[in-house]
């Protein structure tokens, strides 16, 4: 065989494993959705009854389904943002959560928590001033809100997106700082630390039909901008200066990422709390089984995120059944051990 036929093969050869990964993750997907209307306290029987039970059916429908559906979802949009951040940073231990999303998510939950269990006049009348607003946004506006609004001050830090290493450190700065906030929220708070437990661990059980529409009109956007942008991200992993001399124009492209990452981010964190290791492993495991350029990889990254999320909820309703181990827990023992067996292949 000549160079020639063997340079032509080499690419078909990556679409069409590319392609065939797409395809079992989607399949994957839609037998975990089977198995995630299947699996919950009530056991497989529900399945058996939901036609003829309606309190089955119920449960099934608006219970078990939105949650299965609304946790791939989420892992969808972790993933993706997962494949941005860590193009867009030249560093494959970027994650969703490096811009401030996350703290900026928990310490507006925490401050509506706060103020929703004020006490005393002063605390009262705050409550009262703050309830129309916190009613109107409920905790998934204002986890929303705090998310980019942690992005934000990370930007206005790093004064701009010219500078990458700059963004980076402004946003592990924003991090930090804005966690200890949280954390003194909490000390002058303590009824508070039982609800933000559930928030800081990750839940996908309160998703309904509403959170996934939210999810699913978020996701698509951003899936076909990351993709038209994926160009970018091929150029910024040559190097800066290899992007300038591809005349991209990497300014308003980088805001562009930037917003991508932020407001899927500030998305799933909104509807599930903080799950981590979901937008960090995804990219990986699809490098690893289909190397490609960022166009294939952010769509494959979504695809791999929202399996994985959807696999760890219903896993998390199984190891304790019929108690449930909040799904943020089981995915950084899975995704830490997972980074920790990647650490010594190649170590070796």
């Amino acid at each position: 065989m000549t160079d020639a036929a063997l340079s032509s093969s080499a690419p078909r050869a990556g679409m069409a494993r590319t392609a065939w990964l797409a395809l079992a993750l989607l399949a994957l997907a839609v037998f975990g959705l089977a198995l995630g209307a299947s699996v919950g306290s009530t056991g497989f029987d529900s399945v058996l009854r939901a036609r003829h039970d309606a309190v089955a059916w119920q449960i099934v429908w608006d219970i078990r389904l939105p949650r299965t559906l609304g946790a791939w979802l989420a892992g969808a949009l972790l993933g993706l943002a997962g494949a941005v951040a860590q193009g867009l940073f030249r560093n494959p231990l970027a994650d969703p959560f490096l811009l401030g999303s996350a703290s900026g998510a928990a310490l507006a939950v925490a401050l509506a928590f706060a103020v929703m269990a004020a006490g005393g006049a002063n605390g009262a009348a705050l409550a009262q001033m703050a309830s129309p607003w916190l009613a109107r946004l409920g905790l998934t506006g204002v986890a929303f809100v705090g998310a980019l609004g942690g992005v934000l001050l990370a930007l206005v830090l790093a004064q701009g997106v010219q500078q990458t290493l700059r963004l980076l450190l402004a946003g592990v700065v924003v991090g930090y700082v804005l966690g200890a906030v949280r954390d003194l929220v909490q000390l002058a708070e303590p009824d508070i630390l039982q609800a933000m437990q559930g928030f800081t661990l990750g839940v996908t059980g309160f998703v309904g039909w509403s959170a996934v529409g939210l999810m699913a009109a978020v996701l698509a956007p951003l899936m076909l901008t990351a993709w038209a942008l994926a160009r970018v991200l091929d150029g910024l992993s040559l190097g800066e200066s290899t992007a300038h001399s591809l005349g991209l124009p990497l300014a308003p492209m980088r805001a562009l990422l930037i917003g991508v990452l932020a407001l899927g981010t500030g998305t799933a964190v909104a509807q599930t709390g903080l799950i981590g290791f979901v937008g960090l492993v995804a990219p990986h495991l699809v490098r690893a089984m289909a190397p490609s350029t960022h166009g294939p990889l952010v769509l494959l990254s979504a695809l791999a995120g929202g399996l994985l999320l959807m696999a760890a909820d219903v896993a998390a309703r199984v190891v304790i059944a019929p108690q449930e181990l909040p799904v943020g827990v089981l995915t950084a023992v899975l995704g830490g051990m997972y980074l920790l067996w990647l650490m010594h292949q190649r170590s070796r």
